[in-house]
This record gives structure tokens, sequence and C-alpha cells, in this order.
């Protein structure tokens, strides 16, 4: 970590925490929820194919519609 995306020392600190707790849980997510089929994938590979996913959110009278993509993302 010789650069620092912030200038203070409490906001690097901040971030660095944020990090490792994301990670931790992408870590306990991968092992514990996913399938045996998918569970070996690098967190990159579950980033890039299930959470990068393309969509848009529409409001419609009361109802909020959440559309989706139908591509993918890589190959």
């Amino acid at each position: 970590m010789t650069r620092l995306s912030c200038h203070k020392f409490r906001s690097n600190e901040v971030r660095l925490w944020l990090t490792s707790i994301a990670y931790n849980l992408g870590n306990l997510w991968r092992r514990l929820v996913l399938p045996q089929r998918i569970g070996h994938w690098s967190l990159t590979s579950l980033q890039q194919r299930l959470v990068k996913t393309g969509g848009r959110l529409v409001k419609h009278a009361r109802y909020y519609w959440l559309l989706l993509a139908e591509g993918h993302l890589t190959q």
C-alpha cells in the first residue's frame, strides 16, 4: 500500500476496513451459499457475472420495475 487514495489517515483507514469487510462477506457468500458448480469461481468472476448485470429501474404508478439485460458480460 504505497499509494493511498486519500490524504488523511482516518479516510484511508475507513476505506481499508470497508474493503476488508466487503472481501470477507463476498468470500463467505461464495463458500457457503453458492452451488458447488460455481463455488470455485474467484470473487472477480462472481462480480463480473452476477453483480455487474446491466439493468434499469423504472417507476410506474405505485410500482418499481427492475429491467435486467439479457446478454452476458463475458464469454
